[in-house]
């Protein structure tokens, strides 16, 4: 018999489930979405261009709560991958602007379909009242 992904006395209390689950499925989505060579935080930037149209580096760092050390290293392999450009902002030079390109669309099409499952396992072995309980915190 598999492990349960959230153990029974853990699911009992509503911030250790969350932080648990949080573990939980933060592992399944970098599983689901390694295949497209992503990695949550890519697909957190893709979405993030996807939803506000293009941002500055900054203002997309603070948005994701993302620190800028890990923003450079995050958009590098964006970049290098061709799903985002930047460039310098045309009215501040000491901005960079960061945009969606044709393909970091089509891989986030790709993450999107990739994640459908992983909610649906990540909550398979929770009873009802506990995934009641957890998304009502949410």
């Amino acid at each position: 018999m598999a492990e349960p992904l959230v153990p029974g006395t853990v699911a009992e209390h509503t911030g250790c489930l969350l932080l648990k689950l949080g573990q939980v499925v933060y592992r399944l989505a970098e599983r689901a979405l390694e295949a497209d060579g992503l990695r949550v935080r890519h697909y957190s930037v893709l979405q993030a261009l996807a939803d506000n149209g293009a941002m500055s580096q900054h203002a997309l760092g603070a948005y994701l709560r993302i620190d800028p050390a890990t923003m450079v290293a995050t958009l590098a392999d964006l970049e290098q991958g061709g799903r985002t450009t930047r460039v310098r902002d045309a009215a501040d030079r000491r901005r960079y602007v960061v945009d969606l390109t044709d393909s970091g669309r089509e891989a986030l099409r790709g993450a999107d379909a990739a994640l459908v499952g992983v909610d649906d396992t990540a909550f398979a072995d929770l009873s009802p009242t506990s995934v009641a309980r957890c998304t009502r915190s949410c």
